[in-house]
């Protein structure tokens, strides 16, 4: 368990004094929201914002009298993006007592750990994409924020009416979120009568994109449907630049993403994608968020941080309405549940889940212009 971060943070002066208070008192009077999440390794971009989301989350929680009048703590637990020590930790997070599960990310460690989370009857709040984590019937599964199989259809239009293209090249990586996505895709191209003329996997870390885009510029696709990790993502933007790709290139949620612009440079200038949150959104909550995550770690966020922030308020407001800490009531009432932003406003949009976990609410359109995201459009929930 790391708390380097936490100790670090100025802003987390209440949460820390909680943790002054001797063990004791603490274990009475302390639930326990495990960050179960990719703090190094290839995710660790992604992680280390949703957990900072998370405890940013707690922090405020904490001031404002905590949950049902505990205190949240929200200890970290590395996976180091390795699935198999994201299942160890759930376990192990579970058997410190934990309330519910805040992570993981990634979604080929996501699949394999929140089994062990069901088994104990835990509820976890995942920050997941792949679009079979929420079709294993598993009641204890959230998500905080859409799977690939809610925001790829809303392309679909982009591409279709915006676009008006024909014939579009894939190219994913061969990952749980890839392929899921790339199903996905596949079957939204051909309801939509878009050929799919260059069907292009890629590998998890794979540095050289030079045949790959070689072979859409060959396949004559109109534009190029781009679902990849965030660093391969800005490795083939500037493979598509070097070989002059003249084509739009069109993501969801990672194209657009500050990583992949830092990581691509002026490559990255004219990539489009769709995304479920983004700080860039004219939204005031969302701008007071982006704000007070700046303050409090002296960086901006991408959407994880996001996710970490609504995760962990989801779970105060739900346990309030059931009045206990009750983790089987907690499941039954996310399964169906609305969060009207203006009643609950850590949600910062009215977000609401199905019977399978599933969620929907707002999202935007995105295009990065000068080495910066910008929000194009709204798309409306799903």
């Amino acid at each position: 368990m790391n708390r380097r971060t936490m100790l670090a943070a100025s802003a987390f002066s209440v949460l820390m004094a909680a943790t002054t208070v001797p063990q004791m008192t603490v274990a009475q009077e302390t639930v326990l929201l495990p960050c179960v999440c990719e703090l190094s390794g290839a995710g660790a971009v992604s992680g280390t914002n949703y957990r900072d989301g998370a405890k940013l989350a707690a922090a405020e929680i904490n001031a404002a009298g905590g949950i049902l009048g505990k205190q949240i703590d929200v200890p970290d637990y590395d996976t180091q993006t390795d699935p198999q020590t994201s299942r160890a930790l759930v376990q192990k997070a579970i058997d410190a007592g934990a309330y519910a599960i805040i992570g993981t990310v990634y979604s080929g460690s996501t699949i394999v750990n929140m089994m062990v989370a069901k088994q104990a009857g835990v509820p976890q709040m995942t920050g997941s994409e792949a679009p079979n984590i929420t079709q294993q019937g598993n009641p204890y599964i959230f998500r905080t924020s859409s799977s690939s199989a809610r925001g790829i259809p809303a392309l679909t239009a982009y591409f279709k009416d915006t676009l008006g293209v024909k014939t579009i090249a894939v190219s994913w990586v061969n990952n749980e979120f890839g392929k899921g996505g790339h199903d996905v895709f596949i079957e939204e191209m051909k309801d939509a009568g878009i050929e799919v003329v260059a069907d292009v996997p890629s590998e998890q870390g794979q540095a050289d994109f030079a045949a790959d885009i070689s072979r859409i510029k060959e396949s004559g696709a109109e534009a190029a449907f781009v679902y990849t990790n965030e660093e391969e993502s800005a490795r083939l933007l500037r493979e598509a630049k070097k070989q002059g790709l003249g084509i739009p290139l069109v993501g969801e949620v990672t194209l657009t993403s500050q990583k992949v612009i830092d990581l691509a440079g002026d490559a990255a200038n004219g990539a489009f994608a769709h995304v479920g949150l983004t700080t860039e959104a004219s939204v005031p909550s969302i701008q007071e968020f982006a704000k007070k995550f700046k303050d409090a770690y002296g960086r901006d966020t991408d959407h994880n941080g996001l996710k970490g922030y609504i995760g962990v308020y989801a779970v105060k407001y739900v346990t309030e309405m059931n009045g206990a800490f009750d983790q089987e009531a907690f499941a039954n009432k996310m399964h169906g549940l609305t969060l009207d932003a203006a009643e609950y406003p850590g949600m910062l949009l009215t977000t609401s889940w199905d019977d399978t976990g599933e969620m929907a609410r707002e999202s935007f359109m995105t295009e990065v212009r000068e080495g910066k995201q910008v929000v194009i459009g709204t798309v409306p929930a799903r």
